[in-house]
C-alpha cells in the first residue's frame, strides 16, 4: 500500500466519522483507529517486524503535518563490531534538527534512549520526528543536514550501553 492510499484512509476516517477501520491485502494489514481528535494508523507486514505509528493532528496548519514513526529500522552492524545501525524508515530529506536556528536534536557523543527524537524527515510536505528504540552513544551521524535520504539508508552508528 502507498503511503498516498495511507493519507486517503486517514482522510477518510476523519472525515467519516468512523472510529476504526481495518484493511487487509495479503501480508500487508492496517489499522486506523481515531481518538478525540487524534487518528493513529497502525502498519504491519508479515515477512517483517517493522512497525510504523502515524498520528495525525486536526488542528495542524494545513500544509504541515507532524508525524512520528514509532520506531525506525535498527539493525546490528557486522562491520563496525559491535554498533547498532539506525536506519531510515522512509524516503525523503533528513534535518538535524526542527528548523536551522535550533540545535541539533543529536551530536556525536550523545548519549541517547528509546523514544528520544534523533531527526526529522520530510516526505511530501510531512515532517515525521524519527525515535530511537535503543539505548546507547551516537558515534557518527551518517547523513548531512537537508539531504535526500533513501529507505533503509543508515542514519546513525551508535554504540551500546
Amino acid at each position: 500500500m502507498e503511503l498516498k492510499e495511507i493519507k486517503e484512509l486517514i482522510k477518510l476516517v476523519s472525515e467519516a466519522g468512523v472510529t476504526e477501520v481495518e484493511v487487509e491485502r495479503g501480508d500487508f494489514k492496517i489499522s486506523i483507529k481515531k481518538t478525540e481528535g487524534r487518528t493513529t494508523v497502525v502498519h504491519h507486514q508479515a515477512p517483517s517486524t517493522q512497525h510504523h505509528t502515524f498520528e495525525s493532528h486536526a488542528h495542524a496548519p494545513a500544509t504541515i503535518v507532524t508525524e512520528k514513526l514509532e520506531a525506525p529500522t535498527v539493525k546490528t552492524d557486522s562491520i563496525s563490531g559491535n554498533f547498532i545501525t539506525i536506519k531510515s524508515p522512509m524516503i525523503g530529506t533528513y534535518y538535524k534538527s526542527q528548523s536551522p536556528d535550533k540545535p541539533a536534536f543529536v551530536q556525536v557523543g550523545d548519549e541517547i534512549k528509546p523514544g528520544q527524537v534523533l531527526c526529522i524527515v520530510e516526505a511530501m510536505k510531512l515532517f515525521n520526528e524519527i525515535e530511537s528504540e535503543v539505548s546507547g552513544r551516537i558515534v557518527k551521524i551518517l547523513v548531512e543536514n537537508a539531504s535526500p535520504i533513501e529507505y533503509d539508508q543508515p542514519l546513525f552508528l551508535v554504540e551500546p550501553i
